[in-house]
C-alpha cells in the first residue's frame, strides 16, 4: 500500500520539521520520504485545503464495554469510533465482565485491536472490589500498561499504599481517579447553586480535592521508605480526571516539590459547567461532574502551564435505556472518542496548536512510558491526518459509536480527523 500525503503542515513540537509544509510518502507502513513536491505513484493520495499531520493521537481513557456489556459497544465499533476520532492507540480499562485481572484477559484485549493498537490496563484489586490485590508482575510482564481500578476509586488507604510500594519495584504506574465515595454517594451532579436550584444531590469539590492530598502524602510516604527505587523522570502515579481548580493546585505543588505524579483531564470537562444541566439533559451526567467556570478555567489554566498534562476522552458508551431516565436515574457517563479533538481544538482560547496535540500524543505515551512516535524517514508510520480549521455539525445520525450519550450532539465544531496511517 503506497499512500502520498500531500502539502501538510507537520506539528510535532519536538520535531525540526514542526511548522513546515511538506509532501510525506508511506509505503507499506513505513515513511519513506518527505520532501516538496513528491512524484511518485500511490494508490491513495490524502490532500486538502490547510490540512495538518501529527504522530498519532493516544486516548489515556477508554471504557470498552466488551466483554460483558457488547449492546453498549463491541470492539468493532470502538475502533470505528477512535479511527473517526483520529486514534491510532487507545488505553482501555479493565472494568469489563470479566475483570481484566488475568494474563488471559490482557492478551486477549491486546490482540482484540485490528487497526489500532490497544493498551489494556489491568486492575489493582479483584473485581475492582478495592479487597485483594491482583498479581500485578505477572500482568505486567503480559503487557498490562498500567494499574487501576478504573470506574472505582481506590477508597481503602491501606490497598493505595501497599500498591504503591508494589509497583515501585518494578516501575508500574499506579492511575487513579481521586473521589472519595463517601462524600458523592447518591451524587447527580457538581454540589453548588445549580444543584440547589434543581433540587439534585450534589457532589462537593472537596470529595476529590480530600483524596488527591490523601493519594499525594501516601506517595510522599512511599517515597521515603529505605529502598524504594523509582524510575528517573517518570511518574509513578497518574490521576485520571482532575475537574477542580483546588485540584489543579494541589497537582501543581505536588510536582513543585518533585513528587513523580501525572494528571489528565477529560475534553468535556473543558467545555461545559454546572449551568448546563439546567434542563436536565442526561448526555451531561458525568463522573467528575461539570463544575463552575472559575474551575474551568483554572483547568485551561493548568493545562497551559503544564500542570495537567494530557487530555482523554474517558469514552464511556450508555445506550439509550441507561440514559433517557429522570435524570437522577440516569448512568453517568458520555461518549467522547470522536469528538476529543474538536471539542478542545473549538473551545480552546489559551494554548498553541502544537501544545494542544502534544496533550494527545506524546505526552499519554510517556505517562505509561510505552515507545514515542516520530514522523522521521525511515519510522514505523503512526500518524494522524486532520483539520485545525474545518467546521462540521455533530449530528446524532452520524455518530458511529454504537450509542449516542454525547453532550456534543447537534454542536458546531472546529477541527476533525481526516486519516490514520498506522
Amino acid at each position: 500500500m503506497k499512500t502520498l500525503i500531500r502539502s501538510v503542515k507537520i506539528v510535532s513540537k519536538n520535531s525540526d520539521l514542526n511548522g513546515q509544509v511538506k509532501d510525506i510518502f508511506v509505503e507499506n507502513g513505513n515513511i519513506l520520504h518527505i520532501e516538496n513536491d513528491i512524484n511518485l505513484e500511490a494508490d491513495e493520495i490524502i490532500e486538502g485545503k490547510n490540512i495538518c499531520v501529527s504522530i498519532g493521537w493516544f486516548d489515556l481513557r477508554v471504557h470498552p464495554k466488551e466483554p460483558g456489556n457488547e449492546y453498549k459497544e463491541s470492539f468493532q465499533s470502538m475502533e470505528a469510533a477512535a479511527l473517526a476520532g483520529g486514534f491510532s492507540e487507545i488505553a482501555l480499562l479493565p472494568n469489563t465482565k470479566p475483570v481484566v485481572q488475568s494474563r488471559e484477559s490482557v492478551n486477549y484485549l491486546k490482540r482484540a485491536g485490528e487497526k489500532i493498537k490497544f493498551h489494556p490496563m489491568a486492575a489493582v484489586t479483584l473485581k475492582c472490589e478495592g479487597k485483594d490485590f491482583t498479581e500485578m508482575i505477572d500482568l505486567h510482564q503480559a503487557g498490562a500498561v498500567a494499574f487501576t481500578d478504573g470506574e472505582h476509586p481506590i477508597q481503602n488507604p491501606d490497598i493505595f499504599l501497599k500498591t504503591l510500594q508494589y509497583l515501585s519495584q518494578f516501575g508500574g504506574v499506579l492511575i487513579n481517579r481521586p473521589e472519595d465515595s463517601n462524600l458523592t454517594h447518591f451524587g447527580q451532579m457538581h454540589d453548588g447553586i445549580m444543584s440547589t436550584f434543581l433540587g439534585m444531590k450534589g457532589m462537593p469539590q472537596m470529595a476529590e480535592e480530600i483524596m488527591l492530598m490523601r493519594d499525594l502524602k501516601l506517595l510522599e510516604y512511599v517515597l521515603n521508605t529505605p529502598f524504594t527505587e523509582l524510575p528517573v523522570d517518570k511518574s509513578i502515579l497518574h490521576f485520571s480526571g482532575i475537574s477542580s481548580a483546588e485540584s489543579v493546585n494541589l497537582i501543581r505543588m505536588g510536582k513543585d516539590i518533585g513528587l513523580p505524579i501525572t494528571c489528565d483531564v477529560y475534553a468535556h470537562q473543558l467545555c461545559f459547567t454546572e449551568n448546563d444541566l439546567a434542563d436536565f439533559n442526561t448526555n451531561f451526567k458525568v463522573n467528575p461532574p461539570f463544575r463552575t467556570q472559575e474551575d474551568l478555567d483554572a483547568l485551561w489554566e493548568g493545562l497551559e502551564d503544564g500542570t495537567i498534562d494530557a487530555i482523554a476522552s474517558d469514552h464511556n458508551p450508555q445506550d439509550e435505556e441507561s440514559k433517557k431516565l429522570e435524570f437522577d436515574m440516569a448512568e453517568f457517563g458520555v461518549i467522547g472518542l470522536e469528538t476529543l479533538f474538536a471539542a478542545i481544538n473549538t473551545y480552546n482560547e489559551k494554548i498553541s496548536l502544537e501544545e494542544l496535540i502534544e496533550k494527545i500524543t506524546v505526552n499519554p505515551r510517556k505517562i505509561l512510558q510505552l515507545p514515542i512516535p516520530s514522523i522521521a524517514v525511515g519510522e514505523k508510520a503512526n500518524l494522524t491526518v486532520f483539520s485545525e480549521d474545518e467546521e462540521w455539525v455533530y449530528r446524532e445520525k452520524k455518530i458511529i459509536s454504537a450509542s449516542k450519550n454525547s453532550p456534543f450532539i447537534g454542536k458546531t465544531l472546529r477541527g476533525k480527523a481526516i486519516r490514520v496511517i498506522i
